[in-house]
């Protein structure tokens, strides 16, 4: 087994890959090798802003030896095409949602990485934030007792406003539940256990939407998926039940998960971040009291520092394909519930991801 730092690369130099390049390169337990994109001077620009001395295309990178871990970070609809050519280069990958565009494709990198002896790990890692942490701990004490139901909700009027290039949102892979009901429903999993069946409505607003910012500004463009989803969750472990709504349709902005238990309620932090605040409630309190927080607020990248060190450990990591999948398989079911009005089960499963230790930092050195 390998020792000291683990090798990244990432692939695709888009908005997001700022992010990730800033936290990867504070945590010494990770090593940024190199930048790949379609755009080469692109990727050059990038690796230049953030130190990192090689840039290219995918099969240059991919011929490092030093690269143990690509991140994936291109558009959905070529997740699955560089998840397979990395693992077939005999690299780990870990992957922006979602885990790609369909359960097909998604099942063909998953028995590729299987076959291969490679870790398949995917967005969003913000479960692994103090902010839901926090949750979980919450409810492992049992402070709200047993739950019994959650409600979930993201609206607001979608991207275009201030995307420059929103077009892909509303292409299939896109829409509010693709892109943004990964980290409701990875944090509902992730707390609460897998689905079993889900049920759902969907519709769409508008024919066409009109970017609003940038270049692009006042070009019409086609709207090609849901826009406003409600679903209906029926978890494997007992008597939860869940709804939860994706909208990019509503001139209210929400974003809230309630978890509602024999004793009390939690009011949960937006899953799209990694802080707080968390909120409790006891079926007598007046009002909600506000929780203390443990944990990281490292930000997104820290489901690629937990592969890395599980990879030396030989630990299960917890930002895990199989969990991708499970929420991948969740956001199909849903999406042909609202095409067929009928319940559709959800034949995957996935193990609640343990906490992370409590001594758990990302700017410790612990690989050697």
């Amino acid at each position: 087994m390998s020792n000291g730092p683990v090798g990244v690369a990432i692939v695709g130099a888009g908005v997001i890959s700022g992010q990730y390049l800033r936290n990867l390169n504070s945590f010494p337990d990770v090593r940024v090798i190199a930048v790949a994109d379609l755009d080469t001077d692109r990727a050059a620009e990038v690796a230049r802003e953030h130190d990192v001395r090689v840039s290219g295309t995918l099969g240059a990178v991919l011929s490092l030896a030093e690269v143990e871990i690509v991140v994936n970070l291109t558009v959905p609809s070529a997740h699955a095409a560089v998840a397979l050519e990395s693992l077939r280069a005999g690299k780990h990958v870990y992957g922006e949602k979602p885990l790609a565009m369909n359960l097909d494709e998604a099942a063909k990198v998953m028995a590729e990485a299987e076959g291969r002896g490679l870790r398949v790990g995917g967005a969003p890692d913000t479960f692994l934030g103090a902010g839901l942490q926090s949750t979980l701990h919450a409810l492992r004490a049992g402070l709200i007792g047993e739950p019994v139901a959650v409600t979930a909700a993201t609206q607001s009027l979608g991207p275009e406003s201030w995307h420059p290039s929103p077009e892909f949102f509303y292409q299939p892979g896109g829409g509010p539940l693709f892109d943004l009901g990964p980290y409701y429903l990875t944090a509902l999993v992730s707390l609460l256990g897998p689905v079993a069946r889900v049920a759902a409505g969907t519709a769409r607003a508008r024919e066409q939407r009109v970017v609003g910012s940038g270049p692009k500004a006042g070009t019409r463009f086609p709207v090609d998926v849901p826009t406003h989803v409600n679903a209906l969750l029926d978890f494997s472990g007992g008597p939860v039940t869940g709804s939860a709504t994706f909208s990019f349709d509503s001139a209210v902005n929400r974003r809230m998960i309630e978890i509602i238990g024999s004793e009390g309620a939690l009011s949960l932090p937006d899953p799209n971040t990694f802080e707080g605040p968390l909120l409790a409630r006891g079926l007598t309190d007046p009002d909600w009291r506000e929780l203390p927080l443990s944990g990281t607020t490292a930000g997104r990248g820290i489901g690629v520092l937990d592969l890395a060190r599980s990879i030396r450990s030989g630990a299960p990591h917890r930002a895990s394909g199989e969990l991708a999948y499970h929420v991948l398989e969740l956001m199909s079911a849903i999406t042909e519930s609202g095409e067929r009005a009928e319940f559709r089960p959800v034949a995957s499963t996935t193990a609640a991801p343990e906490p992370l230790p409590a001594d758990w930092d990302p700017y410790a050195a612990t690989l050697s």
